[in-house]
């Protein structure tokens, strides 16, 4: 009785008595790594556009220049290539999107649960394979001469622009499934049967009662889908050709022709582009119950 007594008047301790105190602990080390390597790289890379480089050694200089935005912003080059990038990461969004919406709502409200089993496994198991592996396996039914040839009697896209939306539309599909599939199983059966006892019709009810619900989780797969191929350099190099996307020049920039400065600069317009595309969701409200 009387250690009982002891450890009740024993005085609470710092961290029980300030909650806090607790959380500012709990999270310090993940915010730390947050600041110092994530942050801190983003803005390393941001000073790095205003720095030049030695024609002669190719060493980076920290001299002040803004050569690099001058050049980024008066060569047609860079803009018409930042254009077609954007097209391409919204064309592969709403590829996605199209064939994720009806595939998910079916595998949420109509599949059996042993269907629905199979299905996910069979979304998510690309997710286990090499993405080389996957690229590379486009790159030869798209072939000339390829398996698609020879089914079609010689019609197939072959390398080029076609190929790479259709190889990055496959690559991040899972990407969009996934989210879309959470976001239908979350609405409540009992809407729909109410949208049908008061009348309305099957696409009526999905249009005015069900997108609606998962409008969030589309956006959250399109964060996904958008973001992956704005920064996806390694499949327009496998089944693109010719094709040139930012990313292509951005590793062009660091590995071949040596220049990190502008290779930051180049950085700028996928970052932007990302920024503003979270922005523009933020504004419709799609953001709040992700």
């Amino acid at each position: 009785m009387a250690a009982d007594q002891r450890v009740a008047a024993r005085p609470p301790s710092y961290l029980s008595s300030r909650p806090k105190a607790r959380l500012a602990l709990l999270l310090s080390v993940p915010l730390l790594w947050l600041v110092v390597m994530y942050l801190g790289s983003i803005l390393v890379m941001l000073f790095s556009v205003f720095w030049t480089v030695n024609d002669f050694t190719g060493a980076v200089e920290h001299t002040f220049t803004l050569d690099n935005l001058a050049r980024l912003f008066t060569d047609p080059l860079f803009g018409l290539v930042a254009l077609r990038t954007i097209l391409v990461a919204v064309g592969v969004t709403v590829i996605d999107a199209v064939i994720a919406i009806p595939m998910a709502l079916y595998m949420s409200k109509v599949a059996s649960p042993r269907a629905r089993l199979v299905l996910l496994v069979a979304v998510t198991t690309p997710l286990w394979a090499s993405y080389l592996v996957k690229a590379y396996a486009w790159r030869t039914l798209l072939a000339p001469n390829g398996p698609l040839a020879f089914v079609t009697g010689g019609i197939t896209p072959g390398y080029g622009l076609t190929a790479t939306v259709i190889t990055l539309a496959y690559l991040w599909l899972p990407f969009m499934i996934i989210p879309v599939y959470a976001g239908f199983d979350r609405v409540s059966n009992s809407l729909v049967e109410a949208s049908f006892d008061l009348g309305a019709s099957t696409w009526r009810t999905i249009r005015s009662v069900v997108l609606p619900l998962v409008f969030p989780a589309i956006a959250a797969g399109s964060i996904f889908t958008f973001s992956l191929t704005l920064g996806d350099y390694i499949a327009v190099g496998i089944v693109g050709g010719k094709t040139q996307l930012l990313a292509n020049l951005i590793y062009g920039q660091l590995v071949t022709a040596n220049n990190l400065p502008f290779a930051a600069t180049l950085s700028l317009i996928p970052l932007t582009a990302i920024v503003l595309y979270l922005f523009a969701l933020r504004r419709t409200g799609a953001l709040e119950n992700v």
